[in-house]
């Protein structure tokens, strides 16, 4: 168990942090003005202009581990380069690996036919057209996804969907044009787990309606955004399922390890960016006339971030390097650690941040508390804290369980 970087991911590090620092960073400003300067659901144009420099420096696709179709990096070795990337919210899609596209091109790619592939990943490794997912729904406990009611029935050559779900990230925006589609094709199975599929839905099929847009804490998220969308006798070929009939659940199980790491890969690159903020900030703020900096309490905070960033990014390498080794489902256990500890972390940290900032912090003029709703939310997204914890005790527990004898 080696987490030192190879030559090749320490040199993409420098590609991508020198990256960062000519074009990213300098642009920060001019994101937020171009965001508030014109119709915020469409494409921000200093991004869409970055994506083609992101391209020339060979800086495109640098997820989908184990395939020729990125960068043929492992998830440990993209772990520190997703870690950068999230130093800023919207930086990830100037390189083409920002969510959801990444979790459903790594789907497409491991479950896809050829022709699935041709029509829809391709144009998406492109960065030509943008994608959702949809799972949750807003009637039912979804953190259990064998409760989805959506259903998905046969009629001729037809599959019909019929149902309603929020949450579906990208919906929204003017470049989607895929939805993936989980329902329940044969509810009356005997196992809960084979009773759903995925379909492909192309985002203008009629009946597909986005009844409106989900603002969290606040933020529409624009151009990405949620959607609630209503699925009204939405005809797709049957040639439009994943992998087969019944196996939604395990697709889903598939897709969203991935998902859970790199939203953590991105997280500790945004704890990163609130502490260096907070640094900068107590050493130039001076009440009761001496530095904030010589204050105590927030050295200690300082110091406790410093800590729980480390101990959060080692957790997640040995998460990567689990799935690396046995695969995502064997390497349940890790991810669901991680999916707990690394937000929880953000937040606690993003959190002193905004303390150590006073008013300031709570404003848009900095971006900590876009950064704090980010964080606060991936304590729900891909599965609340509850539901990893406790699958990590229930595993945790199975350790003890006595052998039951053979019948």
């Amino acid at each position: 168990m080696d987490f030192g970087h190879s030559a090749k991911v320490q040199e993409l590090q420098r590609r991508l942090q020198a990256f960062m620092e000519a074009h990213i960073h300098p642009n920060e400003a001019s994101y937020i003005d171009q965001h508030a300067g014109h119709d915020r659901w469409q494409p921000v144009p200093v991004v869409e202009e970055l994506k083609a420099v992101a391209r020339r420096a060979d800086l495109w696709n640098l997820f989908l581990p184990h395939s020729d179709r990125g960068a043929g990096l492992t998830n440990l070795e993209y772990a520190p380069l997703a870690e950068i990337m999230g130093g800023v919210s919207w930086a990830s899609e100037v390189f083409n690996c920002s969510a959801p596209d990444t979790g459903n091109m790594e789907t497409l790619d491991r479950y896809g036919t050829d022709a699935q592939k041709q029509e829809w990943l391709e144009p998406l490794l492109e960065g030509q057209i943008r994608s959702a997912f949809c799972m949750t729904e807003p009637e039912v406990a979804s953190s259990d996804a064998t409760n989805i009611q959506c259903r998905i029935e046969r009629d001729g050559g037809d599959y019909v969907v019929n149902g309603r779900k929020w949450w579906s990230s990208g919906a929204n925006d003017p470049r989607c044009q895929l939805l993936i589609v989980m329902g329940k094709t044969d509810p009356d199975s005997p196992d809960r787990h084979r009773q759903q599929s995925m379909v492909l839905v192309p985002r203008d099929t009629p009946g597909v309606q986005v009844l409106r847009h989900l603002p969290v804490f606040g933020y529409d998220d624009a151009p990405h955004g949620h959607a609630e969308i209503l699925f009204e006798n939405v005809r797709v070929p049957l040639e439009n399922v994943l992998l087969g009939e019944g196996r939604g659940f395990e697709i889903a199980q598939g897709r969203l390890g991935p998902g859970r790491i790199h939203h953590c890969m991105r997280a500790i690159g945004m704890a990163e960016r609130a502490l260096e903020m907070t640094c900068k900030r107590v050493l130039s703020r001076r009440p009761f006339g001496k530095p904030l900096a010589e204050q105590g309490v927030m050295i200690e905070r300082i110091a406790e971030s410093r800590i729980k960033i480390d101990q959060s990014r080692l957790l997640v390498l040995h998460a990567a390097w689990r799935m690396d080794e046995v695969g995502n489902k064997a390497a349940r256990r890790e991810i669901a650690e991680i999916k707990v500890a690394v937000p929880a972390m953000a937040c606690a940290v993003i959190d002193w941040a905004i303390q150590a900032h006073g008013a300031a912090g709570v404003s848009d003029d900095f971006a900590l508390a876009s950064m704090y709703k980010n964080a606060r939310t991936l304590r729900i997204v891909d599965g609340p804290d509850e539901v990893h914890r406790h699958q990590i005790g229930r595993l945790e527990l199975a350790k003890y369980q006595p052998e039951r004898p053979n019948a």
